[in-house]
């Protein structure tokens, strides 16, 4: 297939690409460019692509595309809840529109990247599967929500959205995010010694890494329509669903010396679910994730030492916020998060 790739200069669409391409696929990259540069280690090769804001896509963007797969976002919670407008305008308005003009150039097939925060609040230790009630405590999670049910208004015979809720990633991207929990908590290990947790521990987490994200929308790219059309998967494994303090000793052990410190300077979270992930195993046969927190941890902390994190990397570059703070700081963006210029 000929695949639109929202985001591919990002975390997650930097590890995705290279794994579509070995599938076969040319892969057509869209992203507005605004973390091209957030790179630890040797520069990624980026297939070709669009240099240009989701809010302005274009009819001709879609021209020739057979499937999209949508990844670009306000991608977390602290930058939704900065400015709720501008998550809304991209996450939300942004995404139904490029869903629109997708379906009608005639693209078939298009994966959208949700969220498992959609579950936000669910309360108790109980999986939460694709139909369990969406309690949504964000604006970035309140976002994808939206989307889901207007992708849902928009398929029919000739389009076929799919609706593909990511657990937590995690996992080692060359264009680095540093400010996701298991990512997080490595890097604060190594550079100061601390597992930091500043909630009291006790959330659970869904956790799942990138390369198995990579390999569940692949897969959904080309499973038979029937198993995946108008559909909701969860994406992840129930082996990585863990609190906070697990994930925090998981750590400890892979950072020699490293010691847990849980604050609870933030209290209890109120995202905390535990969820089951069997949907999407049952709709495409054979598909499993396959890395686990501590081989996540294991692997972060080897590319951190060998890739020189910095603790200013950690705390600027390779944390969305900060970023997007030093650009409008700089004049380098507008108040809308464009380019200026």
């Amino acid at each position: 297939m000929r695949v639109l790739l929202t985001g591919h200069q990002g975390y997650l669409g930097t590890v995705m690409a290279p794994v579509l391409a070995a599938a076969g696929h040319e892969v057509v990259g869209l992203d507005s460019g605004l973390f091209a540069d957030c790179v630890l280690g040797p520069a990624p090769d980026d297939p070709a692509g669009h240099r240009v804001d989701l809010r302005d896509v274009t009819a001709g963007h879609l021209a020739g595309v057979d499937a999209v797969i949508h990844l670009a976002a306000l991608s977390n919670d602290p930058l939704g809840s900065l400015a709720p407008e501008l998550t809304y305008a991209i996450n939300h308005h942004a995404s139904v529109r490029l869903a629109k003009l997708a379906r009608d150039a005639g693209v078939r097939r298009f994966l959208y990247a949700s969220t498992c925060s959609v579950y936000g609040a669910s309360g108790g230790d109980e999986l939460v599967a694709e139909d369990a009630p969406l309690r949504p405590v964000t604006p970035y999670a309140e976002s994808k929500v939206r989307v889901e049910d207007d992708l849902h208004a928009l398929a029919d015979a000739d389009f076929s959205p799919v609706h593909l809720r990511n657990a937590t990633a995690f996992g080692f991207s060359p264009r680095l995010r540093a400010d996701i929990v298991l990512n997080n908590l490595v890097g604060h290990a190594l550079l100061s010694g601390e597992v930091l947790v500043l909630s009291d521990g006790t959330p659970w987490r869904p956790l799942v890494h990138a390369a198995d994200i990579a390999r569940a929308f692949t897969a959904a790219l080309t499973a038979p329509r029937e198993r995946v059309h108008d559909r909701a998967f969860n994406i992840g494994t129930e082996v990585n669903n863990v609190r906070v303090s697990e994930i925090a000793e998981q750590v400890a052990d892979a950072v020699s010396g490293a010691k847990v410190v849980v604050t609870g300077e933030h209290g209890a979270d109120p995202r905390s679910y535990r969820v089951d992930f069997s949907r999407f195993r049952a709709a495409v046969p054979g598909f499993e994730c396959v890395w686990t927190v501590r081989q996540g941890a294991d692997e972060l902390a080897d590319a951190y030492r060998r890739f020189g994190l910095t603790q200013e990397g950690f705390e600027q570059r390779f944390t969305r916020l900060a970023v997007l703070r030093a650009a409008s700081g700089a004049g380098t963006v507008d108040d809308t998060l464009r380019w200026r210029g």
